[in-house]
């Protein structure tokens, strides 16, 4: 394992500003497939486990340090990364860049009508864009034909610039990563929990306690069924010690 690989995941050092520009620069010549990629522990751990998911993360375009613990960790490693930015702050960040003229953007999942109702937030915010919000899939696990063909129709017809995704992860990776082809020459993101986040349902922690990595706890006392997901917090310290130390 070298050391520019955190627990089996490459990393890549970006800046916000570097991450930017790329974007832009895709946006008026794009090709093939575009993917931003979050780097949370939580992702981290499902990777250690998960291949696929694990070279997805790898391989994504533009790899967001979502989290103080990777931060923290590629800084215990001696791996260099760029500034951690939050995923769902990095969507709002990314339209405020991008914002001109007749960009569109397509929202994708959530729970019902969600992605509809943060597409009519956006259209106010962000007037020189264009926003669609589908719901996505019942079961993004096992998606059914038709509603296979009902989003890619819709893709197709619209041709979105950006579709950004809310099917949390590893889903949302992989539903973009096994369907490259229909997304060429578009920017893909999930951003899990992000539209909720955007529209006000779910309240972010103070801006202090996200500043000091201390989100993670914000939302375990609002939300205790998240605690058997935390759990891979203290699984990904130990890991990343056992990469130091043994491996």
């Amino acid at each position: 394992m070298n050391t520019h690989t955190l627990l089996g995941t490459a990393i890549k050092k970006q800046s916000k500003t570097n991450i930017l520009e790329k974007v832009e620069k895709y946006i008026h010549n794009p090709y093939s497939f575009f993917h931003i990629v979050s780097l949370n522990p939580e992702n981290i751990m499902i990777g250690v486990h998960d291949e696929e998911f694990r070279n997805i993360l790898s391989e994504g375009d533009i790899q967001l340090i979502d989290g103080t613990g990777v931060a923290l960790g590629c800084a215990f490693l001696g791996i260099e990364t760029g500034e951690r930015v939050a995923g769902s702050d990095f969507m709002e960040i990314m339209l405020k860049y991008l914002d001109r003229s007749g960009l569109r953007v397509l929202l994708l999942g959530g729970r019902s009508n969600l992605a509809e109702e943060l597409a009519k937030c956006y259209e106010q915010k962000f007037p020189q864009m264009q926003f669609s919000g589908m719901e996505g899939f019942r079961n993004v696990r096992k998606p059914s034909a038709a509603e296979m063909e009902h989003i890619f129709t819709y893709v197709a017809d619209y041709k979105p610039q950006i579709v950004f995704s809310a099917f949390g992860s590893p889903d949302q990776e992989k539903f973009f990563s096994r369907h490259k082809r229909e997304f060429a020459g578009i920017i893909c993101m999930g951003v899990g929990g992000g539209f909720d986040f955007a529209v006000g349902n779910i309240s972010r922690a103070p801006v202090l306690m996200r500043k000091i990595g201390f989100e993670w706890l914000f939302r375990l006392v609002r939300e205790p069924w998240r605690w058997r997901r935390q759990l891979r917090i203290w699984q990904f310290v130990w890991q990343v010690f056992l990469q130091k130390y043994f491996r």
